[in-house]
């Protein structure tokens, strides 16, 4: 196994030192690729082009993060830029490699969430572009665009957390496999409009499940903080070791915005709006004034205590599918409704 790990810090080598002008391109893929940017960017994007497509991105979004918190549990991967140290690999002969802020994540490294969860979660993108493509164009080559696009992407997402020595190229590949598969069973499945006591279900099960869990895994013996103490170990800066990289961050958003979307889904604004048309000029605006409210909130401090910082993102992500599918819809329709087509029946 030492051997497998090895070739993936030479592969992460060589990215670093043969090809540095590079760098930044990686870095803004690996921001892309953030499963936090499937909320900040791509949920909104896809809601406002398509409810169906929107919702589907939500939805797969967290519940394939729910999961990959629960595999990176069991599958205990290490990440190259604590192993590279620990092992003692490198003793005689040091690795030229270097560490970067997106490094510092405390979780375990596999399977890669950025790959998993991403993967997944753009499945219905892709999925819907290719089939508006499809019925536009008979060229079997331009039909092919979205699906070669969501490979290259990928697959830049995965060389990009490679480079940053976050994860190894096995751990980058089980995510790509996983997210793929995942995203094209749960597309066809996806819940769109159910009872809100679904939603509310919904995010006490994940919260309570994951706690389950950690808590049957902490009394057989195993330790599940092990990775937060190797990160904090073994990063270069302590402030790198970012709090919301925490495995229950994760967690507290996922439930939050799953209890979010079931709030969001019965509340008046969305009511009002939910069978109005709304043309392109009003989607854009809608667009605009969501990421003009979405990324001051991404952006507000965090407290000190984590216990308060797992409220704080519980909220936080509550409020953020409101924002997206009621409040930022219901103001744009309400304040341009003289521009507004006749609303379908």
């Amino acid at each position: 196994m030492e051997s497998t790990l090895g070739a993936g810090i030479a592969m992460a080598e060589a990215l670093q030192n043969q090809l540095p002008w590079l760098e930044n391109v990686w870095l803004w893929v690996t921001f892309l690729g953030d499963p936090k940017s499937l909320f900040l960017f791509y949920f909104p994007a896809a809601y406002y082009a398509s409810r169906r497509v929107g919702i589907a991105v939500l939805w797969i979004s967290l519940i394939t993060e729910w999961l990959n918190l629960v595999f990176k549990w069991f599958l205990f991967g290490d990440r190259p830029f604590w192993w590279v140290h620990e092992s003692g690999y490198y003793s005689q002969a040091p690795a030229q490699v270097h560490q970067f802020p997106s490094s510092c994540e405390t979780g375990p490294g596999s399977p890669s969430g950025h790959c998993m969860i991403t993967g997944a979660a753009l499945w219905p993108i892709m999925t819907a572009i290719s089939s508006q493509l499809a019925t536009r164009t008979h060229s079997h080559w331009v039909r092919m665009i979205p699906s070669l696009a969501y490979c290259t992407f990928l697959l830049a997402v995965g060389l990009s957390r490679i480079f940053l020595l976050a994860h190894f190229p096995h751990q980058v590949l089980g995510g790509l496999i996983t997210g793929a598969v995942l995203g094209w069973l749960m597309t066809p499945r996806v819940p769109t409009e159910r009872e809100l006591s679904f939603y509310g279900l919904t995010s006490l099960a994940l919260l309570l499940g994951a706690s389950l869990i950690y808590w049957t895994l902490f009394t057989l013996g195993l330790d599940l903080s092990w990775s937060i103490s190797l990160a904090s170990k073994w990063c270069e800066r302590p402030e790198w070791v970012h709090v919301d990289s925490r495995p229950f961050a994760s967690l507290s958003r996922d439930s939050g915005a799953a209890l979010g979307l079931g709030i969001a889904l019965h509340s008046p604004c969305y009511a009002q709006v939910r069978r109005a048309y709304l043309g392109y000029g009003q989607k854009i605006a809608c667009l605009v004034l969501a990421m003009g409210l979405l990324g001051p909130l991404d952006w507000l401090g965090h407290p000190p205590q984590i216990s308060l910082f797992y409220i704080f993102n519980f909220l936080k992500y509550t409020l953020w599918p409101c924002l997206v599918l009621a409040l930022v819809p219901w103001v744009v329709y309400t304040f341009s409704a003289h521009e507004t087509p006749p609303v379908r029946s």
